[in-house]
């Protein structure tokens, strides 16, 4: 005779582990197209020995708006559903816009946005939150994306934030190979710089818990050099 066996909970990666795996950049999820605006910051006469303080600016300014993008989506997957989880990612999604003034940073954040979630689909295909980014009535953006897949998954909040900033910095060091070369190992130092500068503010990031508390840090130079690098038809990267 049959019994009823309770179903066991599905294991979870630890979150270093998860954080490992998202922050390798091997993740089929085309982060190659872009270069952290490394590419447009060259072209506009940024030089090779100034880019450890362009990492260092994009890493107090656009990494923290991310980070708390990511940080809050996070909390939205993690406390609503249904209609309420749709307008609450939807208004997240208008406060990084509003942080955000660059349609082609937009554009692209939105295309790496669906290689993360495509991954996502196939990794939890049963997720509704996955499901209702990838839907093809949203324009999910990175940040959002990211945030939503760090809670399916189980990482944790300051995890995220740390990826967020790595993911950011590791981007430019990877494009400076491409496109300035120079001694892979020097810019495995400026990664670490980028990573440490924000170690400060990550415990105060992953405890974000309203949209208003987003850092709305700007960058207005990278924001022009996007746009001009969009117009531009020898290009590597994207932005």
């Amino acid at each position: 005779m049959a019994t009823n066996v309770p179903e066991r909970s599905k294991p979870q990666l630890d979150s270093t582990t998860l954080a490992m795996m998202f922050a390798d950049a091997r993740l089929p999820v085309g982060g190659h197209v872009t270069s952290s605006g490394l590419e447009p910051a060259l072209r506009a006469g940024l030089t090779k020995r100034l880019v450890p303080d362009y990492m260092l600016s994009r890493a107090g300014s656009v990494s923290l708006v991310e980070a708390g993008v990511a940080v809050m989506a996070r909390r939205i997957a993690l406390s609503c559903d249904g209609l309420a989880l749709s307008r609450e990612l939807e208004t997240l999604e208008e406060a990084w816009a509003a942080r955000t003034p660059s349609q082609e940073l937009r554009n692209v954040s939105r295309s790496l946005a669906r290689g993360y979630l495509r991954l996502a689909g196939h990794l939890w295909p049963d997720d509704h939150a996955i499901a209702l980014c990838n839907s093809k009535a949203r324009n999910t953006s990175r940040s959002v994306a990211i945030g939503v897949i760090a809670a399916v998954a189980g990482l944790d909040a300051q995890s995220l934030v740390r990826l967020s900033v790595y993911d950011d910095a590791q981007t430019i060091a990877s494009a400076m190979l491409k496109l300035e070369p120079l001694d892979p190992t020097i810019t495995v130092g400026w990664v670490m710089d980028s990573c440490l500068s924000v170690e400060p503010v990550v415990g105060s990031l992953s405890q974000i818990s309203n949209i208003d508390a987003i850092p709305a840090s700007g960058a207005p130079q990278i924001e022009e050099w996007a746009e001009l690098h969009s117009l531009t038809t020898k290009r590597l990267f994207r932005a």
